[in-house]
């Protein structure tokens, strides 16, 4: 009888996983046949899936050199990570601060056995992989690889990026006040919401492939959007979508009806 705890014996290999289409979809190959025609048939209902999640992926490059650049954040905990693409956060964040620590959060099978082996801290920090689930806040805040790698006596930055659309409410609030409620003052929290506010009806095709895939999605406006950081003071420029988020060049001609993403960062009074 296989153990539930050994990853290899959570490898569902017949269900597409979140962490592998996106993987296929941004040209990767640790996917499975499961996942590529789970991403053929959303990028079908959605040719631009692709700039999108590109998108999304370059905001946690930009907000984490903000965070380590110009708060002076030296420990993160990246909820989500999904599979290794460089640059990962610790290769951006030290090379700011080489020091710094990492800890990444994921619970598909891949994504641990990859991480593991190519998620490799400088010499000076530290990083760490818990297999673990954001619905599950306090496996991870317990994890002897939280505890060792995070002091709570230092701000964090809590990355929670192209996670939220598959947690539903009342879940969603619920998790990110878990996660934030420990962390000291001074204390950042930067994510990703998904949304279909620039181009409804295609990405709501996508959102309704997702769920016939077998995982729960949820798109949010706004003012729901910018209704996760009540109590936080925001960075500017605010909720924007997350290519006009501190853009820099490579967000040079980005058309904002390819992106259906909120992106933010706030710091912890």
């Amino acid at each position: 009888m296989s153990n539930p705890q050994d990853p290899q014996s959570r490898l569902a290999t017949s269900r597409a996983h979140s962490a592998r289409v996106y993987d296929y979809i941004l040209g990767g190959k640790d996917h499975y046949p499961v996942d590529a025609e789970a991403g053929d048939a959303m990028s079908r209902h959605w040719p631009a899936l692709p700039v999108h999640m590109m998108e999304n992926r370059r905001f946690m490059h930009r907000a984490a050199r903000f965070l380590a650049e110009e708060c002076g954040i030296r420990q993160f905990l990246d909820i989500g990570t999904g599979l290794p693409t460089p640059p990962n956060l610790h290769q951006i964040v030290q090379e700011v601060a080489p020091e710094s620590h990492v800890v990444y959060v994921d619970n598909d099978p891949i994504v641990l056995a990859h991480a593991r082996a190519l998620l490799q801290s400088s010499a000076e920090g530290a990083t760490a992989y818990v297999d673990s689930d954001m619905h599950d806040p306090d496996a991870i805040l317990g994890s002897q690889e939280f505890q060792e790698l995070i002091d709570l006596d230092q701000p964090v930055g809590l990355m929670v990026i192209g996670i939220m659309h598959f947690i539903l409410p009342p879940d969603d609030r619920r998790l990110i006040s878990r996660l934030l409620d420990p962390l000291p003052s001074g204390s950042y929290l930067a994510m990703t919401i998904g949304t279909a506010d620039f181009a409804p009806e295609e990405v709501n095709r996508v959102a309704e492939e997702y769920r016939q895939q077998g995982m729960p999605f949820v798109l949010r406006d706004l003012p729901t959007a910018t209704s996760f950081f009540d109590g936080l003071e925001l960075q500017d420029p605010g909720v924007t979508q997350v290519h006009t988020w501190r853009p820099g060049p490579e967000q040079s001609g980005v058309d904002g009806r390819d992106i259906a993403m909120y992106g933010a960062v706030a710091r912890k009074p």
